[in-house]
């Protein structure tokens, strides 16, 4: 009895054995089929936090608008004291006080709309203070809006030009410092532009018509968009200004940076007269008309 106990011996370790094997089996069975889907859990994690790219270019667009607005406001005043007389189709009445110090020039468009040949609705009174000719050198000149309107958006702010003499190209040059706002006619939106600015006189100052002038504008700024993001700008490429085009920017290229997120890059072509510039970012490029 003693020997066939002993003998079943091995045969009862055999079973328990085999269940010990079946139930490591298992248990490595259930760790692969536990790390694919945490595998996958993991990535679905990673792609829930993972942001879609920054697409919005309404700080590139602001600025480019702000900066149309302010270059056409200067453009009414030249025309204003211009000896060959206003031609837009929406000429303001201009008055002049050559006896004040400094003297004054009051451009007034009316408090209804009128269309001008580019396109702009305007209505409102711009202001201007000169110390003297605007080609003299150290004259400064002061725009400012009053109640004034472009496409039923009210602006505000000042624009300053002051004429800096020749440069080391014989070329007259003007500082400009530009501190606007724009705000929507229905008020549901607001935008700051700040602009600090060269403008170099490279053709026409030897004629007294306008259309031939052209200007290279250089320098920065910054402003807030109208969703409250705050930017800066930097012009990269000159922008070329031509008097003889009804929207003035014909080429060159600005870099606007919001905070926080990456550069749009406005390319405003290569001397098309077209009213359009496209807004680069992120790899996308998108094309805007200035209305």
């Amino acid at each position: 009895m003693d020997a066939s106990k002993a003998a079943l011996q091995p045969n009862l370790a055999q079973p328990n054995a085999g269940a010990g094997q079946r139930r490591t089996t298992m248990k490595n069975r259930k760790l692969i089929l536990l790390i694919p889907a945490f595998a996958i859990g993991l990535l679905a994690c990673r792609k829930d936090k993972t942001e879609a790219p920054d697409m919005d270019y309404t700080a590139a667009s602001d600025n480019a608008r702000a900066d149309d607005i302010f270059n056409d406001m200067l453009s009414m005043v030249d025309k204003a004291v211009d000896d060959n007389g206003l031609r837009d189709l929406c000429d303001p009445t201009v008055t002049f006080d050559t006896t004040s110090t400094p003297r004054t020039i009051t451009l007034d468009l009316g408090d209804v709309n009128c269309t001008a040949s580019n396109g702009r609705l305007r209505r409102g009174q711009i202001l201007v203070s000169y110390t003297g000719r605007y080609r003299d050198a150290g004259t400064v000149i002061t725009i400012t809006p009053v109640n004034y309107y472009v496409n039923n958006n009210l602006v505000t702010g000042t624009k300053t030009v002051t004429n800096m003499g020749l440069n080391a190209n014989d070329q007259p040059y003007f500082a400009i410092v530009v501190n606007g706002t724009i705000t929507a006619g229905d008020g549901s939106w607001v935008a700051t532009h700040q602009a600090q600015r060269v403008r170099t006189w490279i053709q026409g100052s030897g004629t007294a018509q306008l259309s031939d002038d052209v200007y290279l504008i250089t320098g920065g700024g910054n402003g807030v968009n109208r969703n409250g993001i705050p930017y800066v700008t930097e012009i990269t490429s000159a922008l070329r200004i031509e008097l003889g085009c009804n929207w003035y920017v014909v080429s060159g290229t600005v870099v606007v940076t919001p905070t926080g997120r990456p550069a749009r890059t406005i390319d405003y072509g290569n001397g098309a007269c077209d009213g359009t510039f496209t807004v680069s970012v992120n790899g996308q490029t998108y094309t805007i008309t200035i209305g």
